[in-house]
């Protein structure tokens, strides 16, 4: 089932600046927070000395604040990720509430990172970080929809097929005869929220189900 949003509510439901919960999926791993305190170190380092060593010059407190904004990349860095991500599905002119059902549930190893590391001999051989991803195929009384797939954890083991799937459905088409894409999802009767990315405001959605829905 699709219920068409009405106008202005997609933008209600997903943000143009990042929230709390989105700020953090965009964190990254450590390797991800690594490669942003080395930019932020190194940038923000370079641009201060660039603005001692011009400071009588009008460009002196330009580099300073450069300096500061490299310093501070650590904070902007996954704002900027995350309104990224909601202008993604913020574009598309059609949204609609769709609730069905898992109809099949699978896991699978996806290897998320590769990369040379010497071992106790000294010689280099190929490390992989593998990490277990759940993929949910939904469909309704209308049939198929598509998949939703996010890292697997344990609170997941009680997802079972039939298990009611609710979340927002873009479409470049009013018709939605084509599919774009998908946001995270709400299983009701587990009370459990699923996704790779938190994109919706989730008290609202909720509410917004309960208004639509019954």
């Amino acid at each position: 089932m699709l219920i068409p949003l009405r106008p202005g509510e997609l933008f209600r439901l997903i943000p143009a600046v990042a929230t709390g919960p989105q700020f953090n999926a965009c964190t990254g791993n450590p390797r991800k927070i690594l490669q942003r305190v080395l930019i932020a170190v190194i940038g923000g380092v370079l641009s201060l000395l660039i603005s001692q060593s011009q400071f009588s010059s009008r460009w002196g407190p330009v580099w300073l604040v450069v300096g500061f904004v490299f310093l501070l990349y650590l904070l902007w860095g996954p704002i900027i990720e995350a309104g990224r991500k909601n202008a993604v599905l913020r574009r598309y002119p059609a949204a609609a509430i769709f609730e069905g059902q898992v109809a099949n549930l699978e896991t699978r190893e996806v290897v998320e990172e590769r990369r040379e590391q010497a071992d106790k001999s000294g010689r280099l051989e190929m490390v992989e970080n593998r990490r277990t991803w759940l993929s949910l195929e939904l469909e309704d009384e209308d049939g198929y929809l598509g998949q939703l797939r996010f890292p697997f954890e344990k609170k997941h083991q009680q997802i079972r097929r039939g298990t009611v799937v609710r979340l927002l459905v873009l479409s470049e088409r009013k018709d939605f005869s084509r599919i774009g894409t998908i946001s995270d999802a709400w299983l009701p009767q587990l009370k459990l929220w699923v996704g790779d990315y938190p994109y919706l405001l989730r008290p609202a959605f909720e509410e917004l189900c309960l208004k639509r829905l019954h």
